[in-house]
């Protein structure tokens, strides 16, 4: 029997036109190309991540949920739609901007059949002077309105536009217009989905020359019009060996942890945890064990993992899923 341990996985890279090299600088692996996604955590028929270390290494994250999970996942390891694990966790290298787009709601009838909604949150690890992104729209846009704006090529008239720098954090509930714009790195924590409707990309060519597709109408279906809840944080404000919520979904809860000393922590029976490692370096230790860790890595702990320690100096994003989920 496999003692419960944390998992790392080996990231699924992938090449987008707006992506760079940026993720190198984490000491990850990139394939030739603008990469611009690290699947660092996936469990989806467009990437599986394997685990690389410990006695389950080479398995995937498909594999180890069906043969494991039900003991090691936790009450709430699984979506109740697919099966699947529920989370997908990215690290993205924003080297141009993304295109405009919103994710469904899991109840939306054109998903296509297994797929979640998407409901998501940004924690941007580094940004340039005057970096942006596309948050929402502006106040009165309604369906009507953003049809008018999009035919007469000036949607950009209708979204907000904010100012990020590191360490902001953006929750994102399915149907907010949402881009992330270039100059940005950012971790990704989302549900475990692949679906994205796109409103508008510059007009410009994709890596095959060819402008990528729209989907105007699904976009205009799944709209939160009125905002479905989206906020935004500064989370400078959190202090060593304390946990700052920043994200607080049906899905997912995400915290932000400063560790300058020694923090002894648990996971709870309800839920995996997921450790992001923002910044710094240090150890993750445990009763069988220990970890070097460092910015850039991410962590699978199983619920069934118990007491583990975190040492170092690191900012870390802690995620489960929450209990009312179950």
């Amino acid at each position: 029997m496999v003692k419960p341990y944390p998992l790392k996985f080996k990231a699924e890279m992938k090449e987008r036109v707006w992506g760079g090299r940026a993720l190198e600088q984490f000491g990850l692996e990139l394939p030739e190309g603008a990469i611009g996604e690290g699947w660092m955590i996936g469990d989806h028929p467009n990437g599986v991540t394997a685990v690389v270390n410990g006695p389950l290494a080479g398995k995937g994250l498909d594999e180890v949920r069906e043969t494991l999970g039900r003991e090691w996942f936790g009450t709430n390891g699984f979506s109740s739609k697919n099966g699947r694990f529920p989370l997908l966790i990215k690290l993205l290298d924003c080297n141009d901007d993304l295109s405009v787009q919103v994710h469904p709601t899991d109840s939306y009838e054109g998903l296509p059949e297994g797929e979640l909604g998407k409901t998501e949150m940004w924690y941007i690890l580094d940004a340039k002077p005057g970096a942006t992104i596309i948050y929402g729209l502006k106040e009165n846009i309604d369906r009507k309105a953003m049809e008018e704006a999009i035919a007469e090529g000036r949607i950009m008239d209708t979204l907000q536009v904010v100012p990020v720098e590191a360490g902001d954090a953006f929750y994102i509930p399915a149907g907010t217009v949402h881009a992330l714009c270039s100059g940005v790195l950012v971790a990704e924590i989302q549900q475990n989905s692949d679906t994205t409707y796109r409103l508008y990309d510059y007009n410009r060519p994709g890596l095959d020359g060819k402008l990528r597709e729209l989907h105007i109408e699904d976009s205009l279906n799944v709209i939160a019009y009125e905002g479905a809840g989206a906020n935004r944080m500064k989370t400078d404000a959190v202090s060593p060996g304390e946990w700052l919520t920043i994200a607080s979904s049906p899905y997912f809860l995400v915290e932000k942890g400063i560790i300058e000393e020694p923090l002894a922590l648990t996971t709870p029976a309800y839920s995996f945890v997921i450790l992001v490692i923002a910044d710094g370096e240090g150890r993750l230790s445990w009763q069988d064990g220990e970890l070097a860790v460092k910015a850039g890595e991410c962590f699978l702990l199983p619920a069934t993992l118990g007491h583990y320690t975190l040492s170092g100096r690191l900012t870390v994003l802690r995620s489960v899923v929450p209990q009312s989920n179950s």
